[in-house]
């Protein structure tokens, strides 16, 4: 049955038709069309949010369909279809059906189209699960190529090279992403500490201030803990930054600086493990950035570092 009411009542959570995010980027290019449907979705409700699941549920088909089918199929009406559209940083539905078959065209072009999406199933041999997960992680690294804004990345790498200190805040998987970035700043000479568990956290945040960086880890940008971490340092002072995979989230609107990732979730891997890959490639990025600006201290730093450790290597043709 078509759905002719207002989508959502008022004050509920759904992005502005006309809305520029506050560090003024609306995508509308046809690269990353998915994943800012991805990303968008969580905040959709009632019928926008129903129009989105259908269009990322078979986006191929979406593509395909007039403004009419898409509205019947997705249980809503053409109206409604608009409103979504211009939701999504469109004018009209002809420029989000173009946008969407150009990067399912480029998908299946590359060979990432192994059916995303799909189920993985109990009897599916490892050959299968393998091509699905590697189809899912390179479109999950496509993704987030075409929603990161490289401006943030600069801001970021600045401000971590000329911090005195920098604390890196998560939970659970995100605590272990930033664990990785914590290692790789101490390797390049940079004072960097992960903290995970939220008292420990909030006590060092608490002794941050002006020119120390604080860095929030979390893929929905909902954990309570992070979120607590990362408000105690930026309220004194400290530079935050947030890496989620949704920018307008409670993590995400206290940050200074927000880095975006995409995630394609698969069974057993969902977007919080499937987010895993992504993360650590913008922060790969952000390390680079980073040694790239303190070019001669990076690397006398991990000359050093690897000298300090290689005693420990075990020597060519040596036998347990």
């Amino acid at each position: 049955m078509v759905d002719h009411e207002v989508d959502t009542p008022a004050g509920t959570a759904v992005v502005d038709a006309d809305a520029v995010d506050r560090r003024g980027a609306v995508i509308v290019s046809s690269d990353g069309v998915l994943a800012r449907v991805r990303a968008g979705a969580g905040e959709l409700t009632g019928a926008l949010r129903r129009v989105a699941e259908h269009v990322l549920s078979d986006p191929e088909a979406a593509a395909r369909a007039t403004i009419v089918e898409l509205a019947e199929r997705s249980g809503t009406s053409p109206a409604t279809i608009t409103r979504f559209c211009r939701a999504m940083g469109f004018e009209g539905y002809a420029d989000l059906r173009l946008g969407i078959a150009a990067e399912t065209g480029r998908a299946r072009s590359a060979g990432w189209t192994v059916d995303i999406g799909r189920e993985i199933q109990p009897s599916d041999p490892l050959s299968r699960v393998l091509d699905q997960i590697m189809a899912a992680d390179t479109r999950a690294m496509h993704d987030t190529a075409a929603l990161l804004d490289l401006r943030e990345v600069e801001r970021a790498a600045v401000a971590i090279a000329g911090a005195s200190r920098v604390n890196i805040f998560g939970a659970s998987g995100s605590a272990l992403v930033g664990e990785e970035m914590q290692f790789s700043l101490h390797r390049i000479g940079v004072a960097a500490w992960a903290w995970s568990d939220v008292h420990e956290g909030l006590a060092s945040a608490a002794l941050l201030g002006v020119g120390d960086v604080a860095l929030g880890i979390s893929h929905t940008g909902q954990t309570r803990e992070t979120i607590e971490m990362l408000a105690e340092a930026g309220s004194r002072g400290a530079t935050t930054v947030a890496l989620t995979g949704f920018p307008r989230s409670p993590l995400a609107e206290l940050a200074d600086i927000v880095l975006v990732t995409a995630s394609q979730a698969t069974t057993f891997r969902p977007d919080a493990l499937s987010a895993r890959h992504p993360q650590l490639v913008v922060l790969d990025l952000l390390y680079i950035a980073v040694a790239q600006r303190t070019h001669d201290r990076a690397h006398a730093a991990f000359r050093r570092t690897a000298q300090a450790v290689d005693g420990h290597k075990a020597e060519k043709g040596a036998t347990s």
